[in-house]
């Protein structure tokens, strides 16, 4: 089987983010990916069930993504709904599509509280970021799935050609 590589939609121009919006990443790499048919898009929140647009959602202050799934930090939306649960499935949904279909790395986008995998917000859905990563990121790692930014689609070709 060819290896695939699980890419978040909105990394494609899907209008999927929590604002309605897509991230298209323009690259000549991602280009050459997508004609070679080893692309798997996804967006866990909206597998998951969430709407587009959405209410922005942060992991709590002090948590990260590995905590969310073991039960011990939540997800919040900007007017305090308590959005965890759908988040966990989301990673859920993600980790069992990339499994089935053979993806041994995951090009995700930054900042989000599913994706992030360098970077998350704060949890104050104030602008501002601290180190971290999110529940699908996390997840994936834990099953074994390799994770990239999107700035590190570079990392990743060179990984895919080792």
């Amino acid at each position: 089987m060819t290896t695939k590589i699980l890419i978040s939609a909105c990394l494609l121009g899907e209008p999927v983010r929590y604002n309605g919006s897509g991230l298209p990443l323009e690259s000549s790499i991602l280009t050459g990916w997508k004609e070679a048919g080893i692309l798997v898009p996804l967006c866990p929140e909206v597998a998951a069930g969430f709407p587009t647009p959405r209410p922005p959602a942060e992991i709590e202050e002090n948590r990260l993504g590995t905590d969310v799934l073991e039960g011990h930090g939540g997800i919040f939306e900007d007017n305090g709904r308590d959005v965890t649960s759908q988040f966990r499935l989301g990673a859920s949904i993600t980790v069992q599509t990339a499994l089935e279909t053979g993806c041994r790395f995951a090009l995700l986008t930054d900042g989000s509280p599913s994706c992030g995998s360098t970077f998350i917000y704060s949890g104050h859905h104030d602008g501002q970021t601290r180190s971290g990563m999110g529940v699908v990121a996390a997840d994936l790692r834990r099953n074994g799935v390799e994770v990239f930014a999107q700035h590190q689609i570079r990392e990743l070709a060179a990984r895919l050609r080792s």
